[in-house]
């Protein structure tokens, strides 16, 4: 069985200290730019929902109005059955 030694234990901790401060750097270098990437994506993505929303706004407002200027009820609210109002008997 071997023993652990003070050189591996050097090197082992010299290593886990290299490593930490290489990611460390690293992320100083890359962190903001995927960051703004992430960012500039969740942006995109609002503006495309935005714009569909907008679209099929539009189009039931044209669908509206094509359909009022026709003489046709709007299709908005569905015509289900007129409303009856009960009395509570004691």
């Amino acid at each position: 069985m071997e023993t652990a030694s003070f050189t591996g234990l050097v090197k082992a901790l010299f290593t886990i200290i290299l490593i930490y401060y290489a990611a460390k750097f690293f992320m100083k270098l890359f962190l903001p730019v995927m960051a703004q990437q992430v960012v500039r994506k969740a942006q995109e993505n609002m503006e495309n929902q935005r714009r569909f929303y907008e679209d099929q706004q539009n189009t039931r407002q044209q669908d509206n109005y094509s359909n009022n200027a026709n003489g046709q009820k709007s299709k908005d609210k569905p015509v289900v059955g007129e409303y009856i109002d009960y009395e509570e008997i004691d």
